[in-house]
């Protein structure tokens, strides 16, 4: 049987290499929405972050995401992830 390859990306914050399941992905389109990719395949430019509430505290005060999408992100999409971490991982980091 062939053993599946684990797709592995970098986390914005804490430069960490994970399994891709284990990171969200905050995306920036043309148009400079910034949304969150839940799929993994949208169109644009895209960085991950991990699924934990501490990484997207720091995500928050360092500005990492508005740095490298290149763009303003305002708190409620900041208030959506901490709601999709808190739903997946259920909440025992903080």
């Amino acid at each position: 049987m062939k053993v599946r390859k684990i797709p592995m990306r970098t986390c914005v914050v804490t430069k960490e290499q994970l399994p891709k399941r284990q990171l969200l992905r905050i995306v920036r389109d043309k148009e400079e929405n910034v949304s969150i990719d839940t799929i993994g395949k949208a169109n644009g430019r895209g960085a991950y972050i991990k699924k934990s509430l501490e990484v997207l505290q720091q995500a928050k005060k360092s500005k990492i995401l508005e740095k490298k999408l290149e763009c303003p992100i305002d708190d409620q999409l900041y208030n959506e992830i901490e709601k999709i971490i808190i739903q997946e991982v259920g909440g025992e980091e903080k």
